[in-house]
């Protein structure tokens, strides 16, 4: 049985770091179960909605959060397992659909250029924000909702790269 508290706990730390969690309590729990189950059984938190490998630097974009979480939120309103959840999401103004799964899409991707013979390693994948209250800095596609250290809305950080 799950912890009664680890819902509001995981909450309130998901909250703290500007990422908003599923209201269905049972669904939040039985992912966060099944995230501890990858632990016991992998020795790290696996996303309980995809095959892990058992080897952890083959999964390392698996890890909860995934390293797919941002780009799914931007783009769906919901990370793949629907764990965390944008605020338009929460408020009603976005549906929660079916998403695909990215990860497929970027291992082949990553096959392809490391087979490249023009691969550039010099070269960002994904733009760098600064928060402009804080100087917080991080690489995604789009700014944070909220800086996760001095809780700054999106609006105060600027692209520096």
């Amino acid at each position: 049985m799950s912890n009664p508290n680890s819902y509001e706990k995981f909450k309130e730390d998901s909250e703290k770091t500007g990422y908003n969690v599923n209201t269905d309590k049972e669904f939040v729990e039985a992912l966060l179960k099944s995230i501890e189950v990858n632990k016991e059984r992998y020795g790290y938190g696996a996303c309980p909605c995809r095959l892990a490998s058992g080897k952890k630097e083959k999964d390392l974009d698996l890890i909860c959060p995934c390293d797919y979480r941002d780009s799914d939120l931007n783009d769906y309103g919901a990370c793949f397992c629907a764990l965390y959840v944008t605020e338009d999401v929460l408020n009603g103004k976005k549906e929660l659909k079916s998403i695909p799964d990215r990860r497929l899409k970027t291992l082949k991707a990553k096959s392809k250029e490391s087979s490249s013979q023009n691969l550039n390693l010099g070269k960002l994948k994904v733009p760098i924000w600064r928060c402009k209250v804080c100087g917080y800095l991080c690489g995604k596609e789009k700014p944070p909702v909220k800086c996760p250290i001095c809780k700054a809305e999106s609006d105060r950080f600027e692209q520096i790269l």
